[in-house]
């Protein structure tokens, strides 16, 4: 081979290396931090770029995306003396390439060591009850310290999340039992909340019921009197307008007599005095008329009767102290007295008027048989 060929050969592979070495092709959300002869020249941007061949080289090569990094779990000491492991999450984006290669050599075990730091400081004024119900508060104070901490790093943090927190496993079966009395404790009360609701349910219907059944009976009181006060003016009024006089009355007043003692609640009857007034009314009824034809014999018998009845009134007839049977059966039996003498006289009365409308009349003295 000619040493012109040899040479040609030479140069081409001299170019083409000066031209690879001098194109650099960016992705996109790449940053690429140039050095000429050691010192920082600039940040290649996603895209085409040139660079000097053998004078410039690339330092860094950074992805400015927004980046997730999950720490291994850290024990921490609350206030109370109790050392709980805490696991976080941590979501960055570099927003400033050469700050993150040249003011921190490692920029995650940096921001892992400054999350742990901030999270002992935080949960140690903090008890373990704090530390598990302010997730929240934590994680606003772990990025605020986060953010003025890794700004001059050319960071960003993002979010901070507290990914678990994992006590002892003596607190866990405290924690649990504690929480198992608390549910027993609301379910006691809510039962008792329900038999409190479902007895004041009860009493109040109990009491509407009373209250409902009180209003029926009063109206069905009112109904039942208004009834029996028009029957008593109806009654009332038939008698004022037909003129009826005392022997009906009489009549009628015998009639009712057995009623008043019909009712269960009674336990003790007193017959009324004016029995055998209107026992003589209704005999006088049947006798009146034929008075004046009876012979001496019937004469002197009803003279003596009436002087019996005579005697006899103004005293009510009562009930035998010493006797031995129930007050239902001695009313009963007084009644029953009452009706068949009641009863005796009408029907004496009733013969002796049919006897005295038979027979002939006997004149009296002065008269003659024509009269």
């Amino acid at each position: 081979m000619e040493p012109v060929v040899i040479v040609f050969l030479v140069a081409a592979l001299v170019v083409v290396f000066l031209v690879a070495s001098t194109v650099r092709i960016v992705p996109q959300a790449r940053r690429y931090n140039i050095e000429r002869f050691g010192r920082y020249r600039r940040t290649l941007q996603p895209g085409l770029n040139l660079v000097l061949p053998v004078a410039d080289r690339i330092n860094s090569r950074l992805d400015v995306r927004e980046q997730v990094y999950s720490s291994d779990p850290k024990p921490v000491i609350t206030e109370d003396n109790l050392v709980v492991n805490i696991d976080t999450v941590l979501y960055y984006q570099i927003t400033d390439p050469r700050a993150a290669a040249y003011e921190v050599a490692d920029y995650l075990q940096a921001i892992d060591q400054l999350t742990v730091t901030t999270l002992r400081n935080v949960i140690g004024s903090m008890d373990l009850e704090a530390t598990l119900t302010s997730r929240e508060e934590i994680n606003a104070r772990l990025r605020a310290v986060l953010d003025d901490a890794t700004g001059k790093w050319g960071i960003r943090v993002n979010r901070v999340e507290i990914k678990a927190i994992d006590p002892p496993h003596s607190i866990k079966e405290a924690m649990e039992k504690q929480m198992r009395a608390e549910r027993d404790k609301r379910a006691a009360v809510l039962h008792a909340e329900g038999e409190r609701q479902a007895k004041i349910l009860t009493a109040e219907g109990t009491k509407q019921k009373d209250i409902l059944e009180a209003q029926g009976t009063q109206q069905a009181m009112i109904l039942r009197a208004d009834g029996e006060a028009k029957a008593v003016e109806r009654v009332f009024q038939a008698v004022h307008r037909n003129n009826a006089d005392a022997k009906v009355l009489a009549y009628k007043y015998l009639e009712t007599l057995p009623h008043l003692a019909s009712s269960d609640n009674n336990t003790f009857w007193v017959i009324p005095g004016e029995l055998t007034e209107a026992v003589r009314t209704v005999t006088s009824a049947f006798g009146d008329h034929s008075a004046m034809g009876l012979p001496p014999s019937a004469q002197r018998e009803e003279a003596a009767i009436a002087a019996d009845e005579t005697s006899d009134e103004g005293r009510t007839p009562e009930l035998d102290a010493g006797s031995t049977a129930s007050p239902e059966a001695a009313t009963a039996t007084a009644m029953e007295e009452a009706v068949k003498q009641a009863a005796a006289a009408v029907s004496d009365a009733k013969a002796e008027a049919e006897a005295a409308k038979s027979s002939p009349q006997v004149p009296g003295r002065g008269q003659t048989p024509d009269e």
